[in-house]
């Protein structure tokens, strides 16, 4: 008789499934490659790209740092055999990638050389009994398919395009949604499927608590970070970040770097031991310590008497004051430039006369005066985005919400300053 043993279960060996489905444009290969980039934790990605190459579009610019761009191992396909996409799935293997997207994976549905079209030619044959008997061959590679990905050794990530869904009630045809091409029922296969809709993703499916019911903007590396964590493979942030601190190469940019990932992630208020005194303290006062006290000391400007200097904008207490302007290499990108202008707009400050309220809000947010937004560093945009991003989702309230944060923001430096 056959002795069947239990062993404690454990995640250390799951590896993400992720789905993202929606419309051409609406943001899919772009958040697969961001999503990608946080799970492979440096290691290889690599693309099987049925788009007639779309993703190069996403790819890094020889030469051109400032345009940004993901590094990607890139595989284009022009048949869609399911077959063929099991034989890909072996060599991400064999070559050890930490990442496989298949973008996208409805072609492997209803594409040239697809599932649907070798049931057709199947079920033609004579004697083959049709469509029904078709899926007599088409069933088998199906599932052949599914279990390769479903068994890959690193993370998955595929895409899938919609199409309107619809119901029949006698004569009346009604519109009830979308679905993905692709067989009824196969994001179940899946850890996690997200709805997107023009850079922002609703997640609509998941195995991981946290990210029920969410919706997210321009989901990348914080969400990755996350399922990470969910899988028992990811680190504890904020011990991630008190480690950098106490690094012999710490520097007073690299500290307002780490203030604001940490902003980004809600761990300000984390409650660490102090690296130096071993006494309980709040995350973010560890990082304000640690930078204010690798500060440079600028000498005084010197007003010119031909023209009347005008107080700078008020700093928010909450993050240390950065230089004014960020090297080259770490200056914010022409993307998050254009990023900025979209955002803004959505939280009603992006007309040409609302300049001087976006600075305003801007110095607060980062915490520093600034005169331009040329002078923010990568790390201080990002940290402005993940702000307007959050509010800009609020639809009929966004403006007010924003405005009603920002003069929060100006009351307590406010207070600062006269405390």
């Amino acid at each position: 008789m056959t002795t069947f043993a239990f062993q404690p279960a454990t995640r250390e060996t799951a590896r993400a499934r992720i789905g993202l489905q929606g419309p051409a444009g609406s943001g899919k290969t772009k958040t697969a490659l961001r999503l990608a980039e946080g799970l492979a934790q440096g290691g290889q990605i690599g693309l099987a790209d049925t788009e007639r190459g779309s993703a190069l579009k996403y790819a890094v610019v020889p030469g051109r740092p400032e345009l940004g761009g993901h590094v990607f191992g890139h595989l284009p396909m022009d048949r869609h055999d399911p077959r063929d996409l099991i034989q890909v799935v072996r060599t991400a293997e064999e070559v050890g990638l930490a990442v496989l997207i298949v973008d996208s994976w409805s072609h492997f549905w209803n594409g040239r050389g697809g599932l649907l079209e070798i049931v057709e030619q199947a079920g033609s044959e004579r004697g083959a009994g049709g469509t029904f008997g078709g899926w007599r061959t088409g069933n088998p590679i199906e599932q052949e398919m599914l279990d390769a990905l479903l068994n890959f050794r690193g993370h998955l990530i595929v895409t899938m395009r919609t199409k309107g869904d619809y119901v029949i009630e006698g004569k009346k045809v009604t519109k009830v949604g979308v679905r993905p091409v692709q067989r009824e029922g196969a994001e179940y296969e899946l850890d996690v499927v997200m709805d997107m809709v023009e850079g922002t993703a609703t997640v609509t499916k998941t195995r991981y608590e946290p990210l029920n019911g969410q919706v997210i903007h321009h989901p990348g590396e914080d969400v990755a970070e996350l399922i990470l964590e969910q899988l028992g493979q990811g680190v504890d942030p904020v011990q991630v970040i008190v480690d950098e601190l106490v690094s012999e190469d710490l520097t007073y940019e690299r500290a307002l770097a780490l203030h604001g990932r940490a902003k980004g992630r809600g761990i300000l208020n984390a409650g660490v031991l102090h690296p130096a005194s071993g006494e309980p303290a709040l995350l973010g006062d560890v990082i304000r310590e640690y930078g204010q006290a690798l500060k440079p000391q600028s000498a005084p400007a010197t007003s010119s008497p031909s023209a009347p200097s005008s107080p700078a904008p008020a700093a928010s207490p909450s993050a240390p004051p950065a230089p004014s302007q960020a090297p080259a290499s770490n200056r914010v990108t022409p993307p998050q430039m254009r990023m900025m202008h979209a955002l803004f707009t959505r939280v009603g400050l992006g007309s040409k006369d609302d300049r001087q309220q976006r600075l305003r809000a801007t110095t607060l947010i980062i915490g520093r005066p600034i005169g331009s937004a040329n002078e923010l560093t990568v790390d201080e945009a990002k940290e402005l985005l993940d702000t307007l991003g959050a509010y800009g989702e609020r639809g009929d309230t966004a403006a007010a919400d924003f405005a009603s944060m920002v003069e929060g923001l100006a009351r307590e430096a406010s207070g600062s300053q006269a405390a």
